[in-house]
């Protein structure tokens, strides 16, 4: 059977392409097209596939500036000739499930979300921008919307990465889903002794406008904690400069470090929303605690009161609220660890090797249906 995986760009590893990496591992021939491709910034795991890419890979700046040639997407998909292949599996949160699949051959869509820029974070998008962006936007908007809800129906089978997602592509497409959560290297993280545990919070991950840092360290400034920050992004500067003398701003950093502090900090702050949340179930698998937006993907992964608590409006005094509440529980380690294996590694690759299997049954049966169909005519015909 030849396996193609689809996924909208390969410029670092995030948890789209940590999705790739595991599909990469359960097809180990399989081959992978994408947008734009950046060897260098992958895991060797993906390197060892066969790469080919769109048209857009060859534009000026592509490798930094790939966003800009969003309208040129959904032709350039439509442009790779996928008719070798028995199984297509699309990794779909920019343009990636449009690719036209050859007659019989499977189409399983991955869904991390529907497009945030065209769909539900539309509006933030167009209000962050410039003056002439924010003109354009719309018309190109309405014409990517188009021709993604058309898209939809040359899927075979969606697959959500949480039940948010799922309810954003009943809503954007009208399509059903299975829910099968992403693949978390939950053993690359342990707990250390609670003599290790240090008197700090930690933020980890992008430092973009919808994950929301700034709430985190206005909270931090007036609650006069100790609040670690880690990671890069558009933001880093503005987070930089609203940092009281409590919070340390690190930028980006290597695992080992942000390893280190996941497992020594009280707990994990997460003030944004997102689609599911890679950060919790670590900071979790590091048997710490999160407090955390009690909004999408985090409300399937922490268990309140259990491995962390919520907060339910995204202002600077919920945050101070819930961190004050967490203070003065206690929380089992081990219990905490033992519920972020349930976001394995293995019950991602479990769940869709069997999604995908079964699928692949009920096509050949239909097949065979057909076949024995049209010998019974041909049979009644001769007689």
């Amino acid at each position: 059977m030849k396996v193609a995986i689809v996924h909208y760009w390969l410029v670092g590893m995030r948890g789209g392409e940590k999705v790739v990496e595991a599909l990469c591992e359960m097809y180990p021939g399989a081959d992978i097209y994408t947008h734009v491709y950046v060897p260098e910034m992958v895991s060797e795991t993906i390197r060892k596939h066969h790469v080919a890419t769109t048209f857009i890979n060859r534009l000026p700046r592509a490798q930094r500036m790939y966003k800009a040639y969003l309208p040129l997407m959904p032709m350039a998909l439509e442009q790779l000739d996928l008719r070798p292949y028995d199984l297509i599996i699309s990794s779909e949160s920019g343009p990636a499930k449009g690719v036209i699949a050859p007659p019989g051959a499977l189409h399983v869509c991955y869904c991390h979300t529907p497009m945030r820029y065209i769909w539900n974070m539309f509006h933030d998008y167009q209000q962050s921008a410039g003056f002439l962006t924010r003109l354009a936007i719309p018309p190109l908007a309405n014409y990517l919307r188009l021709w993604d809800v058309s898209s939809a129906a040359r899927v075979d089978s969606f697959v959500a990465n949480s039940a948010t997602v799922a309810a954003r592509i009943r809503r954007y497409y009208g399509n059903d889903s299975t829910i099968i959560h992403p693949p978390i290297d939950t053993k690359a993280f342990s707990p250390v002794p609670c003599s290790e545990v240090a008197d700090y919070y930690l933020m980890a991950g992008e430092l973009v406008s919808y994950k929301r840092p700034d709430l985190a360290v206005r909270a931090f400034n007036e609650l006069k904690l100790n609040l670690v920050v880690i990671g890069g992004g558009e933001l880093l500067p503005e987070v930089c400069r609203l940092a009281g003398p409590t919070v340390s701003v690190l930028g980006p950093q290597p695992f080992a470090i942000l390893k280190h502090h996941y497992a020594r900090c009280r707990a994990l702050i997460f003030p944004g929303e997102e689609d599911f949340g890679m950060v919790p179930v670590e900071a979790m698998a590091s048997g710490r605690p999160v407090v955390a937006f009690g909004r999408g993907g985090a409300t399937e992964t922490v268990a309140n009161d259990l491995t962390g608590v919520f907060f339910h409006e995204q202002t600077v005094g919920a945050i101070a609220d819930a961190v004050k509440r967490l203070s003065t529980m206690e929380f089992d380690s081990d219990a905490i660890v033992a519920h972020a294996a349930h976001f394995n590694r293995e019950q991602f690759v479990r769940k869709m090797r069997a999604h995908i299997d079964a699928l692949l049954a009920q096509r050949d049966l239909a097949g065979q249906n057909l076949r024995d169909q049209s010998s019974f005519r041909r049979q009644w015909a001769a007689t």
